[in-house]
């Protein structure tokens, strides 16, 4: 089993998260089936940002990034080099550690 921490977010998990997962686990799937309700809103289809975080620790064991993710991702707020659509970033066998952004660019939002 691989973790993945998640640092504290303000709405999403104050206190922060782990996550135990088989390897080949994206990242959304494993916030949300934690009880982190981080959006998305293309229904992980990569055709949006709010599934957007940074990969503090593990980066370099997640699978590569296809080039329809890399230019969705210049569209998020707050775009580091490790960042990655959490709904196409699938864990390996190293732990991870990841900050979700504070903000996200979703138009519309059913939780607001």
């Amino acid at each position: 089993m691989t973790k993945i921490i998640f640092l504290p977010h303000e709405e999403l998990c104050p206190e922060g998260q782990l996550a135990e997962v088989e390897p080949g686990t994206t990242i959304l799937d494993a916030a949300l089936a934690n009880g982190i309700h981080l959006e998305h809103a293309c229904e992980k289809s990569c055709a949006c940002t709010t599934c957007h975080v940074i990969v503090r620790e593990g980066f370099g064991s997640l699978n590569e990034a296809t080039d329809d993710e890399e230019d969705m991702l210049d569209k998020a707020w707050g775009l580091e080099p490790d960042s990655r659509l959490g709904c196409q970033a699938e864990a390996a066998d190293q732990d991870l550690v990841v900050e979700i952004p504070k903000y996200t660019i979703n138009m519309v939002s059913e939780t607001h």
